[in-house]
């Protein structure tokens, strides 16, 4: 039985992976913003477990994390949750820029960090859902996009850090996916919203569980999943 901290098991493709994980007997924990949306998580997952730490927030998640019990050993940290506001950079405030940079890119790191004592114990893996924004920029996309090229510069410097300690790192770049995100960019465009025209969560999960259950002699870094329709 493996263990696995997710980020994001709140919708879309962390809840997918949430599910999946504690279907087949793994010890799922999972991370929640605030009580209120931890209370939530478990009456979702009630085999799940969770902690509490403000992704917004990421010079305090060490004293929150530090006032918890929090998993021994750690086989898998996966990194889902993210934020996002468009805008073009002439329009984008400091505050937009800010809270983008926290909860993609500041606070995963921060975490990373964190329980990296952990995941050498194990050998484990650290997964970064990324976007296709963190390979391609386009207009009204610079804090997000930046954010998540910025996200993907951490995986490559940390895969290159720990490979001699066994840890495996991939990031996974899905285009657009049917999320509640994805629902929210519709309505920053003005375009109407028809999930059936985009990724569903499950695909991305596929890849990401498909990354976790790679036998040791080999190593997923990177893939890319995109709309195939």
């Amino acid at each position: 039985m493996a263990t696995h901290l997710i980020t994001g098991a709140g919708s879309g493709i962390g809840a997918v992976l949430a599910q999946r994980l504690t279907e087949r007997g793994d010890e799922v924990w999972l991370l929640a913003r605030n009580a209120k949306r931890a209370a939530e998580l478990r009456h979702a997952f009630p085999t799940a477990q969770t902690l509490i730490g403000d992704l917004a927030d990421p010079a305090r998640l060490s004293w929150a994390l530090g006032n918890q019990t929090q998993p021994v050993e750690l086989d898998s940290l996966l990194h889902v949750a993210g934020t996002v506001e468009l805008g073009p950079v002439g329009d984008t405030p400091v505050k937009v820029w800010n809270e983008t940079l926290a909860i993609n890119l500041v606070a995963p790191a921060e975490l990373t960090r964190l329980f990296l004592p952990q995941l050498r114990i194990t050998r484990g893996h650290v997964v970064f859902v990324n976007s296709g924004a963190g390979l391609n920029a386009h207009a009204e996309w610079g804090s997000y996009a930046a954010s998540k090229f910025g996200l993907r510069a951490l995986a490559d410097s940390l895969r290159h850090e720990e490979h001699p300690a066994g840890v495996r790192v991939t990031t996974v770049y899905p285009g657009r996916t049917a999320t509640p995100m994805q629902l929210k960019v519709h309505q920053q465009e003005g375009a109407d919203y028809d999930p059936d025209r985009w990724i569903a969560p499950e695909s991305v999960a596929t890849a990401v569980v498909t990354a976790l259950d790679l036998p040791r002699d080999a190593e997923i870094t990177e893939v890319t999943v995109r709309p195939g329709r």
